[in-house]
């Protein structure tokens, strides 16, 4: 305290005396001051050497951010935000400074390994030893090849979790087709967020996630989507919050969630709903908005006679109503809306009908407004059918492809690979017994008929052998030992396939590899980075290597060409053909030649300057209702009904639906799986949610933290100091429990708790925290593991994927990670 005062009492003498000039005047002006010692003039380090600034991008979440890598003498040690890159603005989020950490984990893999230990298991010592990577490539490729000799290649399977562009996932695909097996892309999406996609593919025809025009947006409704901790891209999410909260006039948010957030903490409006019941809130919104005559007629359409109106409890004639937009309205109302009042809701959802109606007149009178949802909507068995109603109230006010609204991205001007997969299809790839094969996942067949991906299914479909046993698996940038519902069947399940782990990390599907492919990190890698959903025009990143691999590892897209050379068949040819993968990253810059960036981008070399390639503004605009397309000055060529169709609204109706053609096409499975009459499927609608966990008697959530780095995280020690801040967590994760919740149980804040579902129990330290709902338990994502590194294993709580069911949505996949049920006791 004393310096502080000393430093404190230098600084205001300095502020105030007037002779600062000469350094011996400010020396001898310091004689007399106490308790201060003399100190030599500062003076600037000597460099060590030469500096360069690279250009990359971010790969702690999906933001894909720009950002300037700082390397002397070979060695990073700074990041920065690239101030030219449009998504970070030269700013970066909590964890975007730590690439370092990744970079120089002294626990990664230094290079190829194999497996010396035939058994697999937690306790399991792997007895990896290193190989060269000829003979991992020999070795992999050598068991691909006996497979297809023998007609079972469709026993390989690749799957992945976070793709980044053409130059790595991207070719899986195509190695897929060439190899000859229909498992070569199987994503992690269905444990992701495909809720939101799918919802939005049933009403808009978008299987997408949406772009937005915040810095126009005058309200937010958001609804389970942890805006300022996890939404993408969260950097510029939180710079957009920045401006949309201090512009004039400032934007009004809504939060509506199950547990207080750092989103919820910062908006005009916090509402607490019970879990699972999102739909039922947002359809007493659109009630609320039609029957106080708020929609957007221009958008949506009017009644003939202006007399008419919505009228709650009362049917209308759809004779009555011209559509224009908005496909299906007068069925939506006659037959789900016209008795969702503010008083059903607030039965269903908890939240007060007073709170639902002012939310719904704010949010019906305020343009333009938009309404965001991610996986807390849907993470349940009705989540596609919750997101329906939450997206259905962007059409009510009109705001797809509106300014200030929301859209959907467009894709980069690429030119094309260095050689086409078509020309290289031998007779296997064209017509071997492997086209007849379903997926491992079975997406695609009546048991899944509209899903993307369904991850989370192969280990138990693998272990009954239904449609068959998986021989050889190969994994990148995923971990489902460790991030799967009930995460013990893949320890189960792969232990009798051979398995390939491309993860510069050893985390837990690491452990149980029977060859190592180590990818490098995001700073030493060359990869094409197109923008996820951002702003809707197109936008591509360049992630350029900061240094040269620090260790013997390889970029994914490589291991890829490199395995490809070696299939036996023409696919061989093929991957010659593409070489490498900065020969292809360059064949995909040369279509920027015929498309400039507006920053000047116009190939390979300027790409690599600058980083980022980008076109403003978006294509199309909907104004008043007319669609219109950039003539290059302004919106002025106005669509017809077909192009809106074939650019935007890419339903049955070439409308958004609110009686969903897409759906009604799967009618039969909808009505089995969820008990929707035929003629309802369609409909957007109230869909009671099934919650899993047997007896549990409390609401079980795990939600993603601001420092969460897609899982691999944990092994970053400066990660782990301030993963969880608002309770205070230091180098551990707490389950965060309300006071009342915990007394009845007998339970003191800090005491060692067991969390139990019908699957088992995980213990944690409980914290308490007053501001949840009392029947939510909440227990941030991170921590749980027995592997990843020496300061991720054994840290803090149990995994909460293993007390996590395996439920699905029946509609999109995705995972039900938010509608457990569990019961909590003093351990």
């Amino acid at each position: 305290m004393k310096l502080f005062q000393t430093l404190i009492n230098r600084r205001r003498f300095l502020q105030s005396s007037a002779a600062v000039g000469a350094a011996g005047a400010m020396t001898a002006g310091f004689t007399g001051l106490p308790g201060l010692a003399p100190a030599r003039e500062a003076r600037a380090q000597t460099p060590r050497g030469e500096t360069t600034i690279t250009k990359n991008i971010c790969a702690q979440c999906p933001a894909r951010c720009g950002i300037d890598v700082y390397t002397t003498d070979g060695r990073v040690h700074a990041i920065y935000g690239d101030t030219g890159n449009p998504v970070a603005n030269g700013k970066l989020c909590p964890k975007g400074h730590l690439g370092s950490y990744f970079l120089y984990d002294p626990d990664r893999f230094k290079g190829p390994m194999k497996r010396t230990n035939p058994n697999k298991g937690r306790d399991e010592d792997p007895g990896f030893v290193p190989i060269s990577w000829d003979e991992a490539f020999d070795t992999v490729a050598e068991r691909l090849n006996d497979l297809r000799r023998r007609g079972e290649s469709h026993r390989f399977s690749m799957f992945y979790g976070r793709g980044w562009g053409a130059s790595d996932a991207g070719m899986q695909g195509t190695f897929g087709r060439l190899y000859g097996t229909p498992n070569a892309a199987i994503g992690h999406s269905s444990m992701c967020a495909d809720g939101s996609k799918k919802a939005k593919q049933a009403v808009d025809g978008n299987n997408s996630y949406n772009s937005y025009d915040y810095r126009n947006t005058n309200y937010l409704l958001i609804i389970g989507a942890s805006f300022l901790e996890a939404f993408r891209p969260y950097n510029n999410v939180m710079q957009m919050w920045g401006y949309m909260r201090t512009k004039s006039p400032k934007t009004r948010v809504t939060t509506v969630d199950v547990r207080m957030n750092p989103t919820m903490a910062a908006s005009d409006r916090a509402l607490y709903i019970k879990p699972g019941t999102d739909g039922a809130f947002a359809l007493a919104i659109a009630h609320v908005i039609l029957t106080e005559g708020l929609w957007d007629r221009e958008f949506v359409g009017d009644f003939i006679n202006p007399n008419l109106g919505f009228v709650e409890g009362r049917r209308i004639s759809a004779g009555n109503f011209t559509e224009k937009w908005v496909h299906g309205l007068a069925d939506w109302w006659n037959e789900e809306l016209k008795d969702r009042t503010p008083e059903w809701a607030e039965v269903v959802t908890g939240i007060k009908a007073a709170d639902i109606r002012r939310t719904a007149m704010e949010f019906g009178s305020t343009r333009p407004a938009v309404a965001l949802f991610e996986r807390g909507a849907t993470g349940h068995s009705n989540g596609t059918y919750n997101g329906m109603a939450i997206h259905s109230l962007n059409a009510l006010v009109g705001s797809l492809f509106a300014e200030g609204g929301l859209g959907y991205q467009v894709g980069p001007s690429y030119g094309a690979l260095p050689a086409s997969a078509d020309d290289y299809l031998d007779d296997y790839a064209r017509n071997g017994d492997w086209r007849n094969q379903p997926r491992i996942d079975m997406k695609g067949s009546e048991r899944w008929p509209m899903v993307d991906n369904m991850m989370q299914e192969c280990a138990p479909n693998h272990l009954a052998g239904d449609p068959y046993k998986l021989d050889t698996a190969m994994f990148f940038y995923t971990n489902p030992i460790w991030s799967a519902p009930n995460n013990k069947v893949w320890e189960e399940a792969l232990k009798d396939v051979f398995v390939i782990d491309t993860s510069p990390f050893p985390g837990e599907t690491a452990m149980y590899a029977d060859i190592v492919l180590p990818d490098s990190t995001y700073l030493e890698r060359l990869q094409d980075v197109p923008t996820y959903p951002f702003e809707g025009w197109p936008m591509a990143a360049l992630r350029v290597p900061a240094v040269a691999p620090i260790h013997d590892t390889k970029m994914f897209g490589d291991v890829i060409i490199e395995l490809g050379k070696r299939i036996e068949g023409s696919t061989a040819d093929y991957y010659r053909a593409l070489d490498n993968i900065e020969n292809v990253v360059r064949h995909l810059a040369a279509g920027f030649a015929d498309d400039p960036g507006d920053n000047g981008v116009n190939d390979f070399e300027s790409w690599k300057e600058k980083g980022v390639w980008y076109k403003k503004p978006y294509k199309w605009r909907q104004i008043r209702g007319e669609f219109y397309e950039w003539d290059g000055q302004r919106y002025a060529r106005q669509m017809s009904e077909e192009e809106v169709q074939h650019n935007l609204f890419k339903t049955p109706s070439g409308k958004f639906e609110v009686r969903s053609g897409f759906l009604e096409q799967h009618a039969e499975y909808i009505e089995r799986e969820l008990g929707i009459p035929r003629d309802r499927v369609g409909l957007v609608q109230w869909v009671e949610p099934v919650h899993t966990g047997g007896d549990g008697d409390l609401y079980f959530v795990t939600p993603k933290t601001p420092l969460h780095a897609e899982g691999r995280g944990a092994n970053v020690p400066h990660q782990m100091a301030v993963h969880q801040p608002i309770v205070g967590g230091r180098n551990t994760v707490y389950l965060e429990v309300h006071p009342q919740t915990a007394k009845d149980r007998g339970i003191r804040n800090g005491d060692r708790v067991r969390i139990t579902s019908d699957l088992g129990s995980i213990e944690a330290e409980c914290r308490f925290v007053a501001s949840h709902r009392p029947d939510t338990l909440v227990l941030p994502f991170e921590y749980g593991h027995w592997a990843q590194g020496r300061w991720a294993k054994g840290r803090g709580p149990g995994n909460s994927s293993e007390i996590t069911a395996n439920a699905s949505d029946p509609i999109s996949g995705l995972v039900s990670y938010y509608t457990g049920k569990v019961r909590l006791e003093r351990a």
